[in-house]
């Protein structure tokens, strides 16, 4: 027949929307015309796809060969619908089975040999494949990753002609191999950390509740230490968050099969800008908050990096999710990071520090504090100092606990968080801190005290709350109690020193 279809799909922020890749073929001088709104990967798909089909053993028609990826309407990018339109090619001018491809749905780049290799994108495309009727058939490395949704319509190929084998009956295509999910990440040990007892109390804190942290000190005093040891104190994720943090590293094609279920670390340096920290591009591509979905987002230096960049936090920092608006695109990606900053107490670093070693001047420490703006401090849960180590403590030995023992904590005050209200108290909305975080009449009395002398804002009484309604949970308590209500405001003194 001159007219074959096959099924595919597109990529459109998270979405996978479907594509129909219709071929026909027809008589008239040789040509090859991609219609649909094709990229540019998309249109060298014709040179690849010829290569392939004549380097499996198959014969390219000499035709007037016309490619349409419908909806005409979507951008079509990347080289995943090189093995749709070759099996469309290949379908219409009869040297396969047209009517089964009825039954598949296709995504895979061809290399010059036939062979298939990797595409970005493979978990997202199969999350909304489920439950289709079909199988989705995937280059082996893509196929692992899909998987990893728990679907059972994912199947492995390593070549072009792997798959018009399956498709003619002659030798069928095996599921995709299951990935070994029950390792035991290993994370950097918090004992390993000499002193800075209060820091860590912080982090406990911050990974029970799912807090913002920054922490202030000079420089080789542990901080970004403890930023890397954050990860190994948090609870596991539920398989869910699992495929969702994956979904989005799948999407930047940074995804590892072997990673499933470890929160991502992502550490952008300094000189990051807007679009490679929130993300954009066209089509639009998700930034490192989104990268950190589930996970953590440290950033070191933080009034190193510029201010306008900083400032795109503060949405995604309340919402958890961040809006990409082009003039031809839209796309939505989620952001539901941990933020953890680190920063020095001036230029120089060592203001305030006993050796006088500090030579900065107040109006360079005023302009280096004000790199960060109010309203971006004022959405961070949890702010501490991390002061420079004594030699004693720097000699002697470790006396910290250990990750485990500090996670042993956590995990029952985060199931507690769950089933009270099936999030993390540092996602709570304005509604739900008035039901889930009421102190008792010593707490209430006491923050409000607080609020008046430190002049603090609307939104930093949610925070406090928030932060002393996790404290109460890392103590079993079902109150917030004052002692509870004091620790929390104890880390939102540095925003008015």
């Amino acid at each position: 027949m001159a007219l074959a279809v096959a099924h595919s799909r597109g990529l459109d922020g998270l979405n996978a929307p479907p594509v129909l890749v219709e071929v026909h073929i027809a008589s008239g001088l040789p040509s090859f015309t991609l219609v649909g709104l094709p990229d540019t990967e998309v249109k060298e798909a014709r040179d690849r796809v010829r290569a392939a089909i004549l380097n499996s053993g198959f014969e390219f028609p000499a035709k007037r060969i016309t490619v349409n990826l419908a909806p005409a309407d979507l951008p079509k990018e990347s080289g995943r619908f090189d093995l749709p339109i070759a099996l469309g090619i290949l379908a219409a001018s009869g040297q396969t089975p047209a009517k089964a491809l009825a039954d598949y749905e296709f995504a895979g780049e061809l290399s010059l040999s036939g062979e298939l290799r990797p595409i970005r994108g493979a978990l997202a495309m199969a999350l909304q494949t489920a439950g289709n009727g079909k199988a989705f058939i995937l280059p082996e490395s893509s196929a692992r990753e899909a998987a990893l949704t728990g679907a059972d319509n994912i199947l492995a190929a390593s070549s072009l002609l792997e798959v018009c084998a399956h498709l003619a009956g002659q030798q069928l295509l095996a599921a995709a191999p299951a990935v070994d999910t029950e390792k035991t990440p290993v994370f950097p040990d918090l004992a390993e950390v000499r002193g800075q007892h209060q820091a860590k109390r912080a982090l406990e804190v911050a990974a029970a509740g799912g807090h913002s942290l920054m922490m202030i000190g000079p420089p080789g005093s542990g901080k970004s230490m403890l930023a890397a040891r954050l990860p190994g104190l948090m609870p596991a994720l539920d398989i869910e968050a699992a495929r969702a943090s994956a979904a989005v590293l799948s999407l930047a094609g940074q995804f590892r099969p072997e990673a499933f279920g470890i929160r991502p670390y992502r550490q952008p340096h300094h000189t990051a800008s807007a679009v490679a920290l929130v993300g954009g591009g066209n089509p639009p591509r998700p930034g490192e908050i989104s990268l950190a979905h589930q996970g953590i987002l440290f950033l070191d230096e933080i009034p190193e990096f510029d201010r306008k960049v900083l400032e795109t936090l503060r949405e995604p920092l309340e919402t958890g999710r961040i809006h990409i608006a082009r003039a031809a695109r839209h796309a939505e990606f989620p952001a539901e990071f941990q933020l953890v900053a680190a920063m020095n107490p001036c230029p120089c670093g060592f203001h305030g520090h006993s050796n006088g070693k500090c030579r900065c001047t107040p109006d360079q420490i005023a302009r280096y504090k004000g790199r960060l703006s109010g309203p971006f401090l004022d959405r961070i849960d949890i702010l501490i100092e991390v002061p420079a180590l004594p030699a004693e403590a720097l000699s002697g030995k470790s006396d910290g606990e250990s990750s485990a023992d500090v996670r042993n904590r956590v995990e029952p005050a985060a199931a507690r968080q769950y089933e009270r209200q099936h999030k993390p108290n540092a996602r709570l909305t304005a509604g739900e801190v008035e039901i889930h975080c009421t102190p008792d009449d010593k707490g209430a009395s006491l923050l409000k005290q607080a609020i008046t002398r430190l002049d603090l804002s609307a939104r930093a009484w949610h925070r406090i709350l928030k932060v002393a309604r996790t404290i109460a949970d890392l103590a079993g308590s079902e109150r917030i109690l004052a002692p509870h209500v004091g620790e929390a405001i104890q880390y939102r003194r540095l925003t008015h020193d």
